[in-house]
């Protein structure tokens, strides 16, 4: 499916609200004579037609409802032939909340510095919300800044010495589980904005060429969106390979693996290769960035074994279908289970938990932001994506001087 028809697609779907209401309306219309005794208004006869046969009706009249239009006559690229009855998110039941504390310092320095922490989203949805930040150090200033990305805000602050710059920033969210339940759908399509973003390329994570030709060899004659996703989905796991030996979420540079045709590293190498496959067949997808907060009910290697965090910064993604919203995906945790805990192709824990991370998000783990090409205020390069701390300083290298610990605890409030 090319872009411009995805995106059409979404638009006829909002197109079934606006259809909905009108039928609603002249059915209201229609029942005016039962309750006032006056007949509703008729649509006037325009000269050369009969008396009584409306002009906008056509002669094999199709009647659409809320109930069938879209689910008996879905327009041409949704994404399937029949979609389930419509039915709001119910908002979860269980929720857990952690307390997330980083602590930040500055040694063998001098001079000015400046410092920019990620934070978790900023705006509630049905598996995260957060709660509120507090925190204390020697800063000279400090404040939370909505960058101009809106779906990502940081704590900025500064020190006019950093000789011995100490900051201790303390965050508490709480989350739910997230799932992907096919017999529920919402009615809102997302805004096109968001959707146009997420087709587009960004610096590390191509939408053309070597990424369009693998999408169309692995989707074959595939039409249905989500039935898309999940062949992308499989092949990634079975094509990818995890490198525990890379620093951090790994480098993102999903350009590179098409190229040199070896796919894998770390989640952001694994999920942004399947985005960019997404993107570029069609289907709007973006990578998550966020980090681990618990241990996992899944597999260990999936969660954390202590209270430190510091390295626990995972890179998870999801794809937008027209009525169903956005969809959690994680091929990335396959292949790290596969690494970390030695599983065959056969093993049956590992084919549930292929199925399981194909709609299911186990949120031991807090987003942080969806932000790629990232421009920090007073700097003039982008980084690809933000999820570790950003120091600028004069002097020796800032990565050197910059120390920091992340903990994190479930708390009871």
């Amino acid at each position: 499916m090319k872009r411009r028809d995805f995106l059409a697609s979404a638009a006829a779907l909002s197109l079934f609200v606006t259809d909905a209401w009108a039928a609603k309306k002249q059915a209201k219309a229609g029942s005016t004579k039962a309750r006032t005794g006056k007949p509703a208004k008729k649509p006037a006869v325009k000269p050369g037609q009969r008396k009584g046969k409306v002009s906008y009706r056509p002669q094999q009249p199709v009647v659409h409802t809320a109930e069938d239009s879209v689910i008996e006559r879905p327009p041409l690229g949704t994404s399937a032939s029949r979609l389930p009855p419509v039915k709001a998110p119910e908002p979860p039941t269980e929720w857990r909340t952690f307390e997330i504390t980083t602590t930040v310092n500055l040694k063998n320095r001098s001079g000015p510095a400046k410092l920019w922490l990620p934070l978790p989203l900023n705006q509630d949805t049905l598996f995260q919300r957060t709660l509120g930040h507090t925190w204390a150090g020697n800063q000279a200033n400090a404040s939370m800044r909505r960058l101009p990305d809106g779906d990502l805000e940081v704590f900025h602050c500064e020190w006019p010495d950093s000789s011995d710059a100490r900051l201790q920033l303390t965050t508490h969210v709480t989350t739910a589980d997230r799932h992907f339940d096919v017999t529920k759908r919402t009615v809102a399509p997302e805004r096109e904005d968001i959707l146009r973003r997420n087709l587009q390329a960004s610096q590390l994570i191509p939408n053309d060429g070597l990424a369009f030709q693998l999408g169309e060899r692995i989707l074959g004659r595939i039409k249905d969106p989500v039935a898309q996703a999940k062949a992308v989905y499989e092949w990634v796991v079975d094509n990818t390979i995890y490198d525990p030996t890379l620093p951090g979420c790994g480098t993102g540079d999903v350009r590179r693996q098409l190229i040199q045709g070896q796919y894998g590293g770390r989640s952001a190498d694994i999920n942004g290769l399947f985005v960019s496959i997404c993107r570029a067949i069609g289907i709007p997808a973006r990578c998550v960035y966020g980090m681990r907060t618990g241990s996992s009910r899944l597999f260990r290697s999936l969660g954390l074994s202590s209270d430190d965090a510091t390295r626990g910064h995972h890179v998870r993604a999801e794809f937008y279908v027209p009525g169903y919203g956005w969809i959690p995906v994680d091929p990335s945790d396959v292949r790290r289970a596969i690494s970390m805990e030695v599983l065959s192709d056969r093993d049956s824990k590992l084919i549930s938990l292929k199925k399981i991370l194909f709609g299911v998000w186990e949120m031991n783990w807090i987003a942080f932001n969806l932000g790629t090409d990232v421009v920090l205020p007073g700097k003039s390069s982008a980084v690809p994506f933000l999820l570790m701390p950003q120091l600028e300083s004069s002097g020796s290298r800032s990565d050197a001087a910059l120390q920091y610990t992340i903990r994190t605890r479930q708390v009871v409030l």
